[in-house]
This record gives structure tokens, sequence and C-alpha cells, in this order.
């Protein structure tokens, strides 16, 4: 059974397409640079990641621009979302792999019920990473995930070095080594 999740994640099948428009969703607390829709665009690989601030499960106000000197993992999922529930363990790992000065993971939950479904989601599988909300989907939409999983991969400058479509195995070497490139430039 292993070897064929790994297998999927491994060839990225499992891409979740977003439901609905995004004028379907208006406004969100906490969302400092949230932009309105019409001048929404999709993030590109090369370019500064936009800053945003969400909510963590404990109510605190994160912000991508914080992170600044780390690598950060920007991770849009959900709880609903099967193949994001099979790569998160291996999010874990990586997370506790490296010290907290080099790297950092955002995992950014599009789920509208927010923490009443992450914080439960959370303990049970024994999660550390940060666990952001991004209920009405606006930082998602500002980045371009059209679908989730959606991973963008942003350096210690903060800039997107990789967008990464659909669920991975990041516990593999082929992420370590990513990470290990980004943390030495």
């Amino acid at each position: 059974m292993m070897r064929v999740l790994s297998a999927l994640l491994f060839i990225g099948l499992g891409v979740v397409t977003m439901p609905g428009g995004a004028s379907a969703w208006t406004g969100h607390e906490g969302v400092a640079s949230a932009m309105p829709v019409a001048e929404r665009g999709v993030v590109k690989v090369g370019e500064e990641a936009p800053n945003f601030q969400l909510r963590d499960l404990n109510g605190n106000t994160v912000s991508l621009a914080q992170l600044r000197g780390k690598v950060v993992l920007v991770n849009f999922w959900a709880t609903w979302c099967g193949p994001c529930r099979i790569e998160m363990p291996a999010m874990e790992q990586l997370y506790r792999s490296y010290s907290r000065k080099d790297f950092e993971i955002l995992a950014v939950s599009t789920d509208p019920q927010g923490a009443a479904v992450t914080r439960p989601f959370q303990q049970e599988m024994g999660f550390t990473f940060p666990i952001l909300h991004d209920a009405e989907y606006r930082i998602g939409l500002m980045y371009g995930a059209r679908s989730l999983p959606m991973t963008f991969m942003v350096d210690r400058n903060g800039i997107v070095r990789q967008k990464v479509p659909g669920a991975r195995d990041w516990g593999g070497p082929d992420a370590r080594a990513l990470i290990q490139a980004l943390m030495k430039s």
C-alpha cells in the first residue's frame, strides 16, 4: 500500500480542482494584503512571493514577510482533499528535519469552517507545522492556486523558486535536495 501511495505522490496524481469562481468568496478577517478579485494574478516562478497575513490555530497573525531569511514551503490544502491528506505526513517529517531558523512550512487551509475542522485534524495527525486559515480562498486565488494541493517554494529572499501542483513525497530525496539548494542560495 505504501508503495502505491509513494508512486502516486511521485508522479503527482491527485490534484483537486477548486469549486466555483473567485466571485463567490469575498472579504476575510485577518487578511491584510488580499487584493480584489480583478487585481489577482498568478504568481510566477522567479517573482517575489506576495506577502499575506493569516491567522493560525491559536488566532495569531502570521505573515510571509516575517519569515524573510528562511526557506518557506507554502502549501494550499483542505481537510476534505484526499491528496492533501496523503502528502501531509511527509511534510511533517520534512518540518522536523530542519531548524526553524532556516526553514518553515505554512500550511494554508482553505476549509471554510476554519479551526473547527483543522484543529481536530492537526491533533489527530500530530502535525507541528503552522496551519493558517484562508477560509474564503483569497490568498490561494492571489497566488493562482486553482487546484489542491498546490505548493510554492519561497527562497530566503522571498522569491518563488518552484510551483508544485499536486501531492508530492516531501520526505523524498528530491524534496530534500530542493530545500538544501534553496538554503544555500
